[in-house]
């Protein structure tokens, strides 16, 4: 990913201050991913981004610089909604199993969702014959949260709390678990996703396998 895109994707372009243009770029990022997930990232024009939110086409560019970027930006925004970087700040007073619970749970909950399960056939459907509208929806999102976690892991081996060998390996691992064989079965339309008490015991049996795995002895 360009330093210009990942930038894009980690800061709003007008600086801070201007609560206007802050509601017009969610404006923009809302209408995105509505229109990207009816009708797909090639249907999809600047001009229709613009019309759905309420803005000029030239609004639309000064906030994020092409198609490309708003698609990424967009796919960003949404697990920024359930996985806020803060999940990934490893608290000297919190223990691990409370990040990981967190994080899990965070992820559950968004891999699950409507949109993200839609944007996921989108990206199927996709069958490899856009590859670079592939590596910007990785990058965007999975990839952003891989290497999160790999600092999360790595910050918490350091601290002897946990015992990985690869940690890059082990964040796959973990978001594997999570996502489970319910959400395959939630892509093909066999089931509805967990909930509640069952969601929080998905979450509390991946943490607890993970834990066992990776625990530094004592």
């Amino acid at each position: 990913m360009s330093d210009t895109l990942s930038t894009s994707l980690s800061t709003p372009s007008n600086g801070p201050g201007r609560p206007k243009d802050q509601l017009k770029r969610q404006a923009i990022l809302d209408a995105a991913k509505q229109l990207f997930l009816q009708q797909g990232y090639e249907g999809t024009s600047m001009d229709a981004i613009a019309s759905a939110a309420g803005v000029s086409k030239l609004t639309v560019y000064s906030h994020f610089t092409d198609k490309e970027t708003l698609f990424a930006c967009a796919v960003a925004a949404k697990c920024e909604e359930q996985l806020p970087a803060t999940y990934f700040e490893l608290a000297a007073d919190v223990p691990i199993e409370a990040s990981l619970l967190a994080i899990g749970r965070g992820f559950n909950t968004l891999v699950n969702s409507d949109e993200s399960l839609a944007l996921q056939r989108l990206m199927t459907a996709q069958g490899g014959q856009n590859l670079q509208l592939a590596q910007l929806f990785f990058n965007a999102g999975p990839q952003r949260m891989l290497d999160a976690m790999h600092k999360l892991l790595e910050q918490a081996c350091q601290r002897g709390q946990l015992q990985i060998d690869n940690p890059a390996r082990a964040a796959e691992h973990f978001f594997c678990l999570i996502r489970g064989g319910c959400n395959f079965r939630l892509l093909i339309g066999l089931c509805e996703p967990l909930s509640g008490s069952a969601a929080e015991e998905h979450v509390s049996d991946v943490v607890g396998l993970f834990l066992r795995a990776y625990r530094a002895s004592s």
